[in-house]
């Protein structure tokens, strides 16, 4: 027994060692050394603080903001502690009553608004926590936040364009605008929030 409890304590010591330290480290230090902003959370700030990730999506709610996808996760909002989707089937009633009411706010929030409501605006993801929305949705807000705050329609759109992002090797992805990121750039070129 004692020739057999040997080796598999040196080899659990051994494993515990290289997978358990050595390995996070090496893995920490290299995304450190190669990518730092990713690795420490994409974290966007303005005037010094932190405001955000870029990688998870925020509650905007004012009319002068660009709104997000909705989210499904737990509690409240964008939680990134309960990220997960609703897990509704298209057939499901509770999905359809969900979208039904999304829709409505959405037209609510800007009555003049008959374009055709983006699907993004109005389901929420897998995961709950997309910072991104399609260019179709943040042109489908462009007009309520334009008026909101009080700048005229095609500046807002020039900044959509300008803090759009591409599909990667102009194949994978879709074209799309991340809502911080576009919230943030619209801070900085408008006059103070008419809320």
């Amino acid at each position: 027994m004692k020739s057999l409890l040997r080796p598999a304590l040196s080899l659990l010591i051994l494993l515990t060692l290289v997978t358990g330290l050595l390995y996070p480290l090496a893995v920490t230090g290299l995304a450190q050394l190669f990518f730092p902003w990713q690795a420490n959370g994409s974290v966007l700030t303005r005037d010094g603080h932190a405001v955000g990730s870029a990688l998870i999506g925020q509650n905007f709610t004012a009319p002068c903001d660009f709104w997000g996808r909705p989210s499904a996760t737990a509690t409240y909002p964008y939680n990134g502690l309960a990220s997960g989707g609703s897990n509704l089937g298209p057939t499901n009633p509770a999905l359809l009553d969900a979208v039904k009411a999304r829709i409505a706010a959405l037209r609510a929030a800007d009555p003049g608004n008959t374009a055709p409501v983006p699907v993004d605006l109005v389901t929420a993801s897998a995961s709950g926590l997309d910072p991104d929305i399609s260019l179709a949705a943040a042109r489908y807000q462009a007009p309520r936040v334009a008026r909101a705050r009080h700048l005229p329609l095609a500046r807002v759109q020039a900044l959509i364009d300008a803090q759009a992002r591409h599909r990667w090797l102009g194949l994978f992805g879709a074209p799309r605008v991340n809502v911080l990121e576009l919230n943030l750039a619209l801070d900085g070129t408008a006059p103070p929030r008419v809320e």
